[in-house]
């Protein structure tokens, strides 16, 4: 099957390096780790950092009036919605809103919020929860508040693949748009999950590292002494449109959607199979629908979580699948792990890569365990010419999904 070309058209992040694609890309370009213990919420965990999007205040002013019923996720979502329609060129005063998909991934929703009715209700009574309590916690308010506030009428949805969500949501959009369901698809991942539950039990369960004494080296994607992720927030959302339609109305593409690959684990709630032969078939799917071959990556924006079973996985996949060594960068080391949001922040991080020649490192590592036969970015960024990139999410449940990423060349 022929597929039509996916086009990039527009960009918009949130993300703990700053409000913005072009803070965000500044801050993950230089490498240096945004985690900091500031969270009087987390005080007395085991692991009582993150990484956080700054202006708590800000955002809410951005937002308006509505924001008082909305989730931190779903503000994060629309304020990078707005960017990402202004950076596509969009007007949504004159665009018709029946064609304009929404598509926002969120892998658990308002948890601080939860938390926090949850201690009203127990404390007060049933009287003291708030009514606005479901529309702030739920995950799919998130796509629910983008559509509203730009008044986009087509198809919205909120896929849930956790780590995986945001990635999921980006090829959940290229399907619409092939399928003529949507002209315009504003797609992407949320999430503000860190709370107190969240991080208290991700930390039971091992994954996160416990670096309480250093906590910008702790998030370190690849390296021997990697002990687990850190929690974070942020938004990703991607303008997606047929590319014949984007030059019809002038866009200039920033990259080419050119493939996904999604398919499951079927093994563990949590770990990943030995050998990877799940994200293994992903990322052939992938390079199927884009018509390529595992040679023509020039580049590889990796899950790499800094966990030492899910580096280690990931690390045995890119040398066998993509022996010529491609380069490969690992933003969690930098921005934490955004969950939900991960796999759509990266996605954008890889179509910045494509249109900048630049390869951001990954923080806090000097060279890669020396098991890992792949070639990792480090210490600088690296100047590279890249036309096809691969962008690997998986999340818990044994979700893989890939994106192919290109870059635009008229023809």
């Amino acid at each position: 099957m022929k597929y039509p070309a996916i086009a990039v058209t527009g960009l918009g992040l949130l993300t703990p390096a700053g409000e913005g694609v072009a803070a965000t890309w500044h801050g993950v370009s230089q490498g240096r780790s945004t985690a900091a213990t500031h969270d009087p919420l987390l005080a007395g965990l085991s692991a009582d950092f993150s990484c956080r999007v700054p202006g708590h205040e800000a955002l809410d002013r951005q937002i308006g009036r509505r924001a008082w019923r909305m989730g931190r996720h779903a503000k994060l979502a629309v304020l990078a919605a707005r960017e990402a329609v202004q950076d596509a060129g969009l007007d949504p005063r004159v665009w018709d809103g029946s064609r304009v998909a929404v598509i926002v991934g969120c892998g658990m929703g308002g948890t601080e919020k939860w938390e926090e009715q949850s201690i009203l209700l127990d404390q007060n009574g049933p009287n003291a929860v708030s009514p606005a309590s479901i529309p702030v916690i739920v995950p799919n308010l998130a796509a629910g508040e983008v559509s509203m506030d730009l008044g986009a009428r087509g198809p919205s949805l909120a896929p849930a693949t956790a780590c995986a969500s945001g990635a999921t949501a980006l090829a959940t959009a290229r399907d619409l748009l092939t399928l003529g369901a949507c002209d315009i698809a504003i797609a992407g991942g949320t999430e503000a999950a860190v709370s107190r539950m969240t991080t208290a039990g991700f930390a039971a369960m091992g994954a996160l590292s416990r670096r309480t004494k250093a906590v910008t080296a702790a998030s370190r994607p690849f390296a021997a002494d990697r002990d687990g992720f850190v929690m974070a927030e942020g938004a990703g959302i991607l303008i997606l449109e047929r590319a014949t339609d984007a030059v019809a109305r002038g866009a200039r593409p920033r990259a080419l959607l050119a493939g996904c690959g999604s398919t499951s684990d079927a093994y563990h709630p949590t770990a990943p199979p030995q050998g990877a032969p799940g994200a293994e078939r992903a990322l052939r799917a992938a390079l199927d629908q884009a018509a390529l071959d595992s040679y023509d990556i020039d580049h590889v924006n990796a899950h790499g979580t800094s966990t030492v079973l899910n580096d280690a996985t990931e690390a045995g996949l890119i040398a066998r699948v993509l022996p010529h060594r491609p380069s490969v960068t690992a933003p969690k080391g930098v921005l934490g792990h955004t969950l939900g949001a991960a796999g759509a922040i990266e996605a954008a991080l890889t179509v910045l890569t494509i249109q900048h020649h630049l390869v951001p490192p990954i923080a806090n590592l000097q060279a890669p365990e020396a098991e890992f036969d792949i070639d990792c970015v480090t210490k600088q960024p690296r100047r590279q010419e890249v036309r096809v990139a691969a962008s690997h999410s998986f999340g818990f449940g044994g979700h893989n999904v890939v994106l192919v990423l290109t870059a635009w060349a008229q023809t």
